[in-house]
């Protein structure tokens, strides 16, 4: 029987369950071997078995961690490629194991909606803002081992438990997430985070209600078939060390941002560069407290930090307002969040929200920062930017205030695309504002505004400041600016506005709190906001790595 050597090939897969001796006589009436009359009903059992699980086989997802994987980073994603794009259910559990004593280690039970897609009632919004600066002091980093997701901070109520909640970052108040994302044909995994160790084998199970295939019959994962170890602790990273490398394909240090983010120490003295190799990585990143870090990519629009999060998604808490002062409660609604981190470095990677309304690529809060070959894209709000931040040779992408923030932002060589006004301007007296210089900004719509500076509720902003030194202005409307205090202090400067062509921008209907800065009269201005120190309070920025 010519295809014997096969047939114990798939035997011993592990979906079929049938022996080699019932399969055998089945297989050779299916192949046209021996003669279907008089059979035993056995044989023809086992060969309806035998076409079923070949059925399972052909359709049995490409598992990462593959079974029995080894050297398995504690913070993995868990994949599963379809040959067709899977859907993601609203019911079933998928549920990880300590397969040392079978102790049930994670569960992800998808009946619980990963989080709000209404915003807050506005009766019922928090009317009081955080009467103090927000506690950022730790001496450790709380995680879902030890502490349950949703336990309020600085006074806030507990986070409703209503949807699905991870600490990230040591952010005990939690974040809403997906359980399960899909790109493509793969279905990603996301465990809660900190949950799974070093040294450790564990095994996986997915309920079939968990994903549903088109023209396919996936009957889930069970009992022990879906096996990975993770790397043992010998095998991680150094405590001191200096360099560290994320790759999402688990050949790095770490498969996530955030596992490396984690990893480095509050407050580092020496600076550490986190190197990421190419690829997509679907997560929420949030860090607190985190200095003189390099996160840099291994290209600009191959390296991909990407999550739909938003302001509806992960609201502030039921107690407290946004406060737009310094000091406020931290934001959890962008993809990417540098909360009261100095001298963070990011380089050569795309930081990307794609949820619509108040939705940061971006939030930086933090002193002395530099973007260096970023491309940052959100909705409205794209990029909040709150310190000193320098940003070179790089583009924000968004739809309305696509900059907001109260800091002071020197950006040069860099694109703005914003389908409605760039942006919302909050700094205050004691610190400059907004600096482009040799950049360009384009209206991606309508003709639209540059910057605008209204009253905010309870607050206005009478000293923003918005300099544009050499920039070219692409589907600007002719007043150029937008609503503003007319107090007189507010800074809407322009020098040597330019169309695509070269020529000049027509600037004759600008509105009459912008000013047109004279090469002649204004020499000293113009020559002091093209310098970074002037701008930055005495900061020269200065790249840790060099960029290709």
């Amino acid at each position: 029987m010519k295809r014997f050597p096969a047939l114990l090939k798939i035997s011993v897969h592990p979906v079929l369950k049938l022996l080699a001796a019932a399969l055998i006589p089945a297989f050779a009436v299916v192949s046209g071997t021996l003669p279907a009359p008089g059979i035993s009903s056995t044989a023809k059992a086992a060969s309806a078995d035998l076409k079923k699980d070949r059925e399972l086989v052909a359709s049995a997802p490409v598992l990462f961690p593959s079974d029995q994987a080894t050297m398995v980073n504690p913070d993995v994603q868990l994949k599963l490629t379809f040959k067709d794009a899977p859907r993601v259910g609203t019911a079933g559990k998928i549920r990880i194991f300590d397969a040392a004593d079978d102790r049930l280690v994670e569960t992800l039970d998808l009946s619980i909606p990963p989080g709000p897609t209404k915003p807050v009632d506005p009766s019922i919004r928090a009317k009081n803002y955080l009467a103090f600066p927000y506690p950022y002091a730790r001496t450790t980093r709380p995680t879902n081992r030890d502490t349950k997701p949703g336990t309020g901070s600085a006074g806030a109520v507990p986070t409703s438990n209503d949807y699905q909640l991870t600490i990230i970052g040591g952010f005990t108040d939690g974040f809403h997430f997906y359980p399960i994302t899909v790109n493509g044909k793969t279905a990603t995994i996301h465990p809660h985070h900190d949950l799974l160790e070093y040294g450790k084998t564990y095994y996986v199970e997915v309920d079939a209600e968990v994903l549903s295939v088109p023209n396919d019959n996936f009957a889930g994962i069970k009992g022990k078939s879906w096996r990975f170890s993770t790397k043992p602790k010998a095998k991680a990273p150094r405590p001191d060390a200096k360099n560290l490398l994320v790759s999402a394909d688990g050949t790095g240090d770490f498969n996530t941002v955030q596992g490396a983010m984690d990893f480095v120490p509050d407050h580092s003295k020496k600076r550490i560069t986190i190197n990421v190799k190419n690829g997509l990585y679907e997560e929420i990143v949030y860090f607190r407290n985190k200095d003189n870090v390099t996160l840099v990519g291994e290209d600009q629009e191959k390296t991909v930090l990407r999550y739909a999060n938003n302001e509806v998604f992960n609201p502030h808490p039921a107690n407290i307002r946004t406060n737009p002062e310094a000091g406020s409660f931290p934001s959890r609604r962008a993809a990417v969040t540098v909360d009261n981190s100095n001298d963070i470095h990011i380089v050569k990677m795309t930081l990307q929200t794609t949820s619509p309304g108040q939705a940061e690529g971006l939030l930086i809060n933090g002193e002395r920062n530099i973007l260096a070959h970023v491309t940052v894209i959100g909705a409205g709000d794209a990029l909040q930017a709150n310190g000193l931040i320098y940003m070179v040779d790089s583009t924000v992408i968004g739809t309305g205030d696509t900059i907001l923030g109260r800091g002071t932002l020197f950006c040069e060589r860099c694109t703005i695309k914003s389908t409605r006004v760039m942006m919302w301007t909050r700094n205050k007296k004691e610190n400059h504002g907004n600096v482009f210089k040799d950049s360009t900004l384009i209206g991606t719509d309508a003709p639209t505004t540059i910057a605008r500076a209204p009253q905010n509720g309870e607050f206005s902003y009478p000293f923003a400041e918005d300099v544009l030194l050499n920039c070219t202005l692409v589907n600007i409307a002719p007043e150029g600016w937008g609503d503003a205090d007319k107090g007189g202090n507010v800074r809407f400067w322009e020098y040597n506005s330019r169309n695509p062509d070269g020529s000049p921008v027509d600037v004759s209907k600008r509105v009459s709190w912008s000013r047109q800065l004279d090469r002649v009269r204004d020499a000293k201005l113009i020559a002091d906001y093209g310098r970074l120190e002037f701008v930055l309070a005495g900061w020269k920025p200065k790249l840790s790595v060099r960029v290709k």
